[in-house]
């Protein structure tokens, strides 16, 4: 596979590295579908949209990657505390229709050694309510991998907002031109580069074409992307 050389210079210039951040919905463990059936479900129940179910276009548009403050008030614009009932209990029901589900985006565990193998600072930094963070994170056997978690809605601003991964940085005392982001969704993609770090964007189920606007460094497929390799590899021959 042929690498664009500017994907492997934009990494290499971070080096030295020092750290990576890890969103964790569909970056960590592909939990997309199950967030969707959750609120395709829930919304239908009550008579949302006239009782038509949503579409995964209106799901990915609207509601993937966003804070549950700002879904509460796109759902529920005229009674925001019903809203917020009502996306407590979605993630509920995200809970159990995760439990024993989730399984980790490919690569992520190669990925995760050559992580370790350097040293590397690293943390999750999530929009997700803690109980899903640490479920998921938990599950996926990364609990004692992860040196932080930065949950968006216990920061005076969720992703878009740069605020959770400067939180990220700031906690690792890792310095934003040597991290690297991953992140799978338009506002997070939209809070790293916010961030001033490297932001990968991993086209786990979001358009490749939504995801471009956001302005990552690069796209990948999985962790088990060529790219990200030739990638990697550049930047520590820079390193050495």
């Amino acid at each position: 596979m042929t690498v664009p050389s500017e994907s492997t210079a934009s990494l290499a210039a971070l080096a030295p590295l020092e750290a990576i951040l890890f969103d964790v919905d569909g970056t960590l463990c592909d939990s997309d579908p199950l967030h969707y059936q959750a609120f395709r479900e829930m919304l239908q129940e009550i008579g949302f949209n006239g009782g038509v179910p949503i579409t995964e276009d209106f799901f990915v548009e609207n509601i993937a990657g966003k804070h549950n403050e700002d879904i509460a008030e796109l759902l529920f614009p005229d009674d925001i505390p019903r809203g917020r009932i009502f996306v407590e209990d979605k993630e509920a029901m995200f809970r159990k229709l995760a439990s024993g589900q989730l399984t980790a985006v490919s690569g992520l565990y190669k990925l995760k050694k050559w992580i370790e193998d350097r040293g590397l600072k690293r943390a999750a930094v999530t929009n997700a309510p803690r109980p899903n963070a640490e479920l998921m994170i938990s599950s996926l056997g990364l609990s004692d991998f992860f040196q932080a978690v930065v949950i968006g809605g216990e920061c005076e601003h969720a992703k878009p907002h740069p605020e959770p991964y400067l939180k990220g940085l700031d906690l690792l005392k890792a310095s934003k031109e040597h991290t690297i982001i991953f992140e799978d969704s338009i506002s997070g993609i939209k809070a790293g580069v916010a961030a001033g770090v490297a932001t990968i964007g991993i086209t786990t189920r979001n358009p490749e074409h939504q995801l471009m606007e956001a302005k990552p460094t690069f796209l990948i497929k999985s962790y088990d992307d060529p790219k990200l390799w030739a990638a990697l590899e550049a930047l520590e021959k820079k390193d050495d």
